[in-house]
């Protein structure tokens, strides 16, 4: 994997507007531009679906809507055997998983490139609807 961010669009900036490629155009009613996959993206640089859309889900998301819950956090560095982390989730970034271990008080930043999977024990709250 040569870039690690090729898999993370950037929901995080406003969009700013298509500059002759075609990417997004502005609503012209102040609320934001349009998404290419029909949606809007506001000021903010939150994504909203629109009618019939589903909005698009991220490692990133799930975990941050299981936010205090006990994850087992299953990574394979480089050149090392899977790595097991077993703590609550602190918070989640693009790049980023926070944990906290259940039996210390230590705390890891664990980078998702690193990620094979995530379990977890009890029912998983998903930040969007099936």
């Amino acid at each position: 994997m040569s870039n690690p961010y090729e898999y993370y669009p950037n929901l995080y900036r406003a969009a700013q507007p298509a500059q002759g490629q075609g990417q997004g155009q502005q609503t012209g009613q102040g609320q934001g531009y349009a998404a290419p996959s029909g949606g809007m993206i506001t000021q903010q640089g939150q994504v909203t679906a629109s009618a019939g859309m589903f909005e698009q889900s991220y490692v990133e998301n799930i975990l941050r809507a299981n936010r205090g819950k006990i994850a087992t956090v299953y990574m394979t560095f480089t050149g090392h055997q899977q790595q097991v982390f077993v703590g609550y989730i602190m918070g989640a970034g693009r790049d980023h998983i926070v944990l906290r271990d259940v039996n210390t008080t230590k705390t890891f930043i664990l980078l998702t490139i690193y990620l094979d999977y995530v379990t977890f024990d009890e029912e998983v709250a998903l930040p969007y609807q099936l």
